[in-house]
């Protein structure tokens, strides 16, 4: 076997596949699929500081190898949270990771602070391509000064590992990466769905309620690979890489591109045990390659 451990800014895991946020649950819902404490991490769905209904039906079409969704960050909010699932989740032997959400940086770093309170949540992960409200409905993380807003803001009042998931509709993610780097991030995990878009020619609308929807799954690797290959070079923090990742292959061209560790977002809702797969797949081909760790190949591209 070979050691799969990583360390993610200060964050010790026994593997590095992780799960993505939106695509698991809180891990709950797998439990009958996969050992859940044989997953490096599992990062649940997206929370924010007050409850959220979500975008209206339809908000889910298949696509080419992917899918587009505008589920809209349905959720109970960061309370209720606190009081009934932490209490479900907490003894899960691996690493519980939160998704934060929020129309402004003051509605982020309160709802960070709140979960900071749980002892077995010893890490967030920001999505700051949510809109802010106070700026015509722009997302944070499109500019170097709306990501750092956020990250600033929670870096004040959280005091535990802070991933910061980059959106990948911008124009320069290396600056949006630094950005958050100064802030204070202690990892950027990338990506987050392209903007996408699926029509229905016999009814002459959009195939979501809203239009528009976030675009994930295989089809989107080759961008999310160049992303984080870029990202890695251009920050000290350690990238967590995601966008498409269905098998070990996938991941080990995550890892060479320069990821200290993966997420697996799409591929649960055809698997739900592909995470448990990946990860042997992966100790399979260190050992095939006689690598002992899988540090060995972290940022290994010869490019």
């Amino acid at each position: 076997m070979a050691d799969l451990k990583v360390n993610i800014g200060g964050l010790q895991m026994k593997n590095p596949v992780m799960t993505a946020s939106g695509t698991f649950g809180y891990g709950l819902e797998f439990a009958d699929f996969v050992p859940l404490d044989q997953i490096g991490g599992i990062i649940v769905k997206g929370t924010t500081l007050r409850p959220r209904e979500g975008n209206d039906y339809p908000r889910m079409a298949e696509t080419a190898q992917g899918m587009l969704n505008c589920v809209g960050l349905q959720n109970k909010g960061v309370d209720y949270f606190c009081e009934h699932i932490y209490p479900q989740i907490k003894d899960i032997d691996t690493r519980m990771i939160v998704n934060v959400s929020g129309s402004s940086p003051d509605d982020y770093a309160e709802c960070a602070a709140r979960i900071d309170a749980l002892d077995r949540i010893p890490a967030i992960e920001l999505n700051i391509s949510c809109p802010n409200v106070h700026d015509g409905g722009m997302a944070f993380g499109v500019t170097c000064a709306g990501a750092a807003s956020v990250v600033k803001a929670v870096r004040e009042r959280y005091h535990k590992t802070l991933i910061v998931k980059l959106s990948p509709n911008v124009t320069d993610i290396t600056e949006i990466a630094r950005a958050c780097e100064a802030e204070g991030a202690d990892s950027v995990s990338l990506i987050n769905t392209l903007m996408g878009m699926s029509i229905d020619v016999e009814r002459r609308c959009s195939r979501l309620s809203i239009g528009t929807g976030g675009l994930s799954g295989p089809c989107v690797k080759p961008v999310a690979l160049r992303m984080v290959w870029q990202v890695a070079k251009a920050v000290r923090i350690p990238v967590i890489g995601l966008g498409g990742i269905s098998n070990a292959t996938d991941a080990i061209e995550f890892f060479m591109a320069g990821a200290s560790a993966i997420e697996i977002g799409t591929a649960n809702f055809i698997d739900p045990a592909v995470t448990i797969k990946v990860r042997d797949g992966i100790n399979d081909w260190l050992d095939a390659h006689g690598c002992r760790s899988l540090s060995e190949i972290v940022g290994a591209l010869h490019a």
